[in-house]
């Protein structure tokens, strides 16, 4: 059996949770939107069409912020063409997905089912096929309460009050040749801070999202940054950073290792905001958004095969399995570790499409990806810890890669200590230990596992509970150290109190 332990101080700590970094993101792709959150004759849909067993699961997500419309989508996206009467409008062929949209949902009805899901906008503007002036006109239609053409117009379309977003995206990718619009690093950093200032001027309250690069292996990764962060600083409050991660190979070993990239995306990323920020000698400090992150690689053949100018298809459906899952809890607890700076996440996407949920016209279930983001969304709320992991290692394409993730998160208001571990060893378990004498009279309140002995293992309609957390009595407190046993290719979450 392996060994490892924690070494944490309550005063030595990385940073406070921002709430949104259990964020999500809802694209007109595929059946996100239609057959996911909105499918009208459904037995399972509300008076708006809006599906309530998906609202069900999405509030045990906690998920306090989505992306929305888009993705590759916004690019191209006339936000207009989905507000007002239904019968008016217009049907159009969509260029990123190669589809049929028909704007029977639109901005007025995602933010309808916002609330209803108790989770609140990521609005994104399309920068790419279009500019500053439209991105204003969507602001002033959201944001300002009336007397005006567009803050009328929202009136005029039933919603007396403002949607009050705060939260904006300028545009999707834009380093991405695949992107309608796509730019320059200079070409985008101009219409960036120039679209970033005129919507500041509608509503001076709201935060601002640059494009980062929309990859770690992007060939203009890095200078990307440092150009856009050049011409944008004073405009913008975070820079985005997208990640999907993939076992083409079928290396679950190689696929775990993947956590070692993500940490090395992050600080490098950060690395370059801070040397604009010294480089212009500014005292704002420009944090993170890691607003797409997931495992996607599952439907990429199927989705060749996909007929163009259909509505709604069967897009980007992994279905995915236990390995994944894994990975997944290991890239949130990477998020954590840099809470100090990731303030904004969203995993892509809530619904379908590459999603922890799914849906079908007999019921919704969920994904084996669903049970790590909902434990880590709804335990990892607080202070992170400085955790400092001392584990064996093994080689990866991206160097060494601990056996074990982990990260420590204290919420002090409910006197909790709550750890976060995944032992990435296929075939070993592992004697964990934590000197937690600092918290006195704490003791473990509860363990949960997830695990399987297949990594292939997957939830489907008929069998949902497939992989599914179970709670454990393996671990012992003596004297304030933590004694935990983590079984082989398994996630953890111990919480202690008082």
């Amino acid at each position: 059996m392996k060994k490892a332990s924690l070494c944490i101080d309550r005063h030595y700590i990385v940073g406070d949770v921002d709430k949104r970094i259990y964020g999500s993101f809802i694209e007109h792709l595929g059946r996100a939107v239609y057959e996911g959150i909105y499918q009208p004759d459904s037995p399972f849909a509300d008076e708006q069409g809006l599906r309530k067993d998906v609202i069900e699961l999405i509030r045990k997500l906690n998920v306090p912020v989505v992306r929305y419309p888009g993705g590759n989508f916004v690019s191209g996206y006339h936000w207009e063409d989905g507000v007002g009467p239904k019968e008016n409008r217009p049907e159009k062929i969509e260029l990123a997905w190669n589809v049929i949209e028909t704007n029977q949902f639109g901005l007025n009805e995602f933010m309808d089912w916002t609330k209803k899901a108790d989770t609140s906008a990521m609005m994104a503007v399309n920068l790419g096929t279009r500019g500053p002036e439209d991105a204003k006109n969507i602001v002033e239609y959201c944001n300002l309460k009336g007397g005006s053409y567009y803050s009328d117009l929202r009136k005029k379309h039933g919603y007396e009050q403002p949607h009050n977003i705060k939260l904006w995206c300028l545009g999707n990718e834009m380093d991405g040749p695949w992107q309608m619009g796509h730019k320059t690093a200079e070409e985008y950093g101009r219409i960036a801070a120039e679209a970033g200032r005129i919507m500041k001027m509608v509503d001076p309250d709201i935060e601002l999202v640059a494009c980062g690069s929309a990859s770690h292996a992007m060939p203009t990764f890095g200078t990307w940054e440092d150009t856009v962060l050049a011409e944008s600083y004073d405009q913008v409050d975070y820079l985005s950073l997208h990640q999907y991660y993939g076992n083409q190979e079928n290396n679950t070993a190689e696929f775990l290792a993947n956590t070692v990239d993500m940490d090395h995306f992050i600080s490098e990323v950060l690395s370059i905001c801070d040397a604009v920020k010294a480089k212009k000698r500014k005292k704002k400090t420009i944090n993170l958004s890691f607003d797409e992150w997931n495992v996607w690689y599952h439907s990429n053949e199927q989705d060749k095969k996909l007929e163009r100018w259909v509505k709604a298809p069967h897009q980007l459906e992994d279905v995915y399995n236990f390995e994944d899952a894994l990975l997944v809890a290991g890239m949130m607890i990477t998020m954590l570790r840099h809470a100090d700076r990731v303030k904004v996440a969203c995993l892509a996407q809530l619904v379908n499409v590459i999603a922890p949920i799914m849906t079908s016209d007999t019921g919704a279930w969920m994904q084996t990806i669903f049970h790590p983001f909902a434990l880590i969304s709804n335990y990892g709320r607080g202070t992170v810890l400085n955790t400092l992991v001392n584990a064996p290692v093994y080689e990866s394409r991206h160097g060494d890669a601990p056996y074990l993730d982990a990260v420590c998160v204290m919420n002090e208001e409910d006197e909790t200590v709550t750890i976060f571990a995944v032992n990435k060893d296929l075939e070993d378990s592992m004697e964990l230990t934590c000197d937690l004498r600092q918290f006195e009279g704490y003791q473990v309140k509860e363990h949960i596992m997830l695990t399987h002995s297949d990594v292939k293992a997957e939830n489907t309609e008929e069998h949902p509970d497939n992989v599914a957390p179970v709670k454990v009595e393996n671990e012992a407190m003596d004297g304030g150290i933590l004694k935990a046993v983590l079984k082989d290719k398994s996630f953890h979450v111990i919480r202690l109190g008082k």
